[in-house]
């Protein structure tokens, strides 16, 4: 649908900055309220990563062109967001151009990635049609690993290559196929949700905080200190005493001081509770 030109395409270089802007914000709009009508399967895409994730595997990215793109970004954003280890979100962007069409290039790059049974592996391609990202997929398949796609064009080869099809119709684009409009803001969103509900299944997150924060920069120090605080009511002095003892992981700071423990039986608590602040605190 991304190739058929919009309704309203005749008009549009007579219209005027803000009539241009107004039609891209209403798209917009009705391409992201098209992904609610497809919550369950990313649900069910959610729950089956992080199964994967929390027996030790690890999740890869397939894409090309804008969609390999924005996967890679959000492959690239896991690590600060969530304190995970740097190569257990990777993103594979083919880039534009030919290496789109390439499967053997796909196959590849899968193959040299190491993929497992273990692992879980998710394709990104707007056509729904990649050769790049099909040939990955081929290649995960054979190594027993979980495959999710996640598309703009329902019942395309991608969807029926997977164990899960996240498959959303945007209809036409503004700009007739730039998949970088409606088509990869959807894909965004996506993609948002699938890593934040993966790493909030897995207790990476704390009652909506980022407790797993890499606090790497001054700005992140200040944002783990007032996670902190918020979540204990600990004075200023106390909240950047726990913070020092815990070697700056915001996660044990929150633990030691809703528990009064030191360092190290925090250290030990978190670990027994598999990293999940709620279990180590009782919570669940």
């Amino acid at each position: 649908m991304s190739e058929q030109p919009h309704p309203r395409a005749g008009r549009l270089s007579t219209s005027s900055t803000r009539e241009l802007l107004e039609l891209m914000h209403a798209e917009d709009r009705r391409a992201v309220a098209a992904v609610g009508a497809h919550l369950d399967r990313v649900a069910a895409a959610v729950d089956a990563v992080a199964d994967r994730l929390r027996s030790g595997g690890r999740l890869h990215y397939f894409g090309a062109g804008t969609s390999g793109r924005l996967a890679a970004l959000d492959a690239a954003e896991c690590a600060p967001t969530f304190g995970v280890a740097a190569d257990l979100v990777q993103g594979h962007d083919a880039g534009d151009g030919e290496a789109e069409d390439d499967d053997r290039r796909g196959a590849a790059e899968a193959s040299a990635a190491r993929l497992q049974a273990g692992d879980a592996v998710v394709g990104v391609s707007a056509s729904g049609r990649t050769a790049y990202v099909l040939g990955a997929l081929a290649e995960a398949r054979r190594a027993g690993s979980l495959v999710v796609t996640i598309s703009c064009a329902p019942g395309s080869p991608l969807g029926t290559t997977a164990d899960l099809a996240i498959e959303i119709e945007t209809g036409p684009e503004v700009i007739a196929g730039s998949t970088r409009l409606k088509a990869g803001t959807v894909q965004k969103v996506v993609l948002n949700m699938l890593s934040t509900g993966v790493f909030t299944r897995l207790g990476r997150t704390y009652r909506g905080r980022m407790v797993d924060v890499l606090a790497s920069n001054e700005k992140l120090r200040r944002r783990a200190a007032g996670i902190v605080a918020d979540l204990t009511g600990a004075s200023a002095a106390r909240v950047d005493s726990a913070l020092a003892e815990a070697g700056g992981s915001a996660k044990l700071a929150i633990l030691m001081l809703r528990c009064g423990l030191a360092a190290g039986e925090a250290r030990s608590r978190l670990s027994s509770a598999g990293g999940d602040l709620s279990a180590a605190l009782g919570e669940r």
